[in-house]
């Protein structure tokens, strides 16, 4: 039996934050119903990289049963009244104040349901200036500072994944699981409000706080602002490597059995952390000279036999084929897909990833749910 076995989620959501923490609770064997109106969710639309599917629709939808309710109307509404009435989690994204408009106010659902768990999914909370404003990932990357600190010196950047609204689905996966072992104690629902703002500022507290105390951050690309070496070298056939020396043993190491330069550590530039560090460059400039008189293979080697972090700066092409890649294949209206698995284990407890609905379509029902694939890397 799965851990949430009989439980019921009604997901009035869209996009990406709600439904990445809806998709890990019907993993974990919850009835997830997806409330989506007339025309889909518009995640649906993002691309069709997954056979002719939305990647991001595909990726965050699996095990869940579409129910469209158009709340437009005075039936839609009853009907969601009825899905509420049965459930034991309400989690929604939708545009601040909505769902109070349509007649849900959480004041109201918390009366009349007390066992309810409601988890709410804004941009920057019930309050404030900004309350009332739309909310998307790249906007909180840039408000919250976090593109600030991206990219290199060149000028700000988007982190390459839509971290805010996974950072978000996984902060309200999390507080749901805390609800419902409090609810199974003492019997009481729980009224849960998670802004997209306040994750990434949660997340962004080591780099505020050395701002506030007077060394903000720098982009630095593939570098780290208090290490060296910690960056990008390139070796002779053009490979790059990035390795990381956290400690002044490793820099030893490094320096005799990598780059062959055993007496480097007694110069006093390269003496410790801070001195490495404030001679960045010629430290840089002095391990990337040995690395590009090495191939790949032999710096590889030389590497993992001095026991020194490193990894090779690798494309999505790569990752297709990388050995530690699990997958899983779920089924999907357009046929299989197979893409990677979640990232927790739990042994002698194997995972079934249910099928990805079509609009209205309720799978879970219709057909059994995929079953995880165990099976190594292999291309899509």
């Amino acid at each position: 039996m799965l851990p949430l076995e009989g439980l019921t989620v009604i997901a009035v959501e869209q996009a990406v934050a709600a439904p990445f923490c809806s998709s890990r609770l019907a993993d974990a064997g919850a009835h997830v119903i997806k409330v989506e109106r007339p025309e889909g969710d518009f995640a649906r639309g993002y691309d069709a990289a997954a056979k002719g599917q939305s990647s991001y629709f595909v990726w965050l939808n699996r095990g869940k049963d579409s129910v469209v309710i158009d709340l437009a109307t005075k039936e839609g509404r009853a009907g969601l009244e009825k899905l509420i009435a049965g459930a034991d989690v309400l989690l929604q994204n939708l545009k601040p104040g909505s769902m109070d408009k349509l007649g849900f106010p959480l004041e109201r659902l918390k009366q009349d349901y007390p066992a309810l768990i409601t988890c709410t999914i804004s941009g920057y909370g019930d309050d404030g200036p900004y309350a009332d404003r739309k909310a998307y990932d790249l906007l909180i990357q840039a408000e919250s500072g976090l593109a600030s600190i991206t990219g290199g010196p060149e000028g700000p950047s988007r982190v390459g994944v839509s971290i805010v609204d996974v950072a978000t689905g996984a902060t309200a996966h999390a507080a749901i699981l805390e609800a419902l072992i409090a609810r199974s104690r003492n019997g009481k629902g729980a009224d849960i409000r998670i802004s997209m703002f306040d994750v990434m500022a949660d997340w962004l507290t080591v780099p505020l706080l050395n701002a506030e105390a007077g060394n903000p951050p720098k982009r630095m690309g593939l570098a780290h602002p208090s290490i060296a070496p910690y960056g990008v070298f390139r070796s002779k056939d053009g490979k790059d490597i990035l390795i990381s020396i956290q400690s002044e043993r490793e820099w030893k190491k490094l320096c005799a059995d990598v780059l062959g330069q055993p007496d480097l550590p007694n110069d006093p530039r390269f003496a410790n952390m801070v001195e490495r560090v404030r001679n960045r460059e010629l430290t840089d400039s002095t391990v990337g000279k040995s690395f590009a008189s090495m191939m790949r293979v032999d710096l590889l080697k030389r590497l993992a036999e001095a026991d020194i972090a490193f990894a090779e700066v690798n494309s999505m092409a790569d990752l297709a084929v990388h050995p530690h890649l699990r997958r899983i294949e779920v089924h999907t209206p357009n046929g299989p897909v197979s893409y990677p698995a979640p990232a927790a284990i739990v042994f002698d407890q194997p995972r079934h990833y249910g099928a990805v609905p079509k609009i209205g379509e309720q799978p879970s029902i219709a057909k059994a749910p995929a079953k995880a694939s165990s099976a190594k890397a292999k291309s899509s």
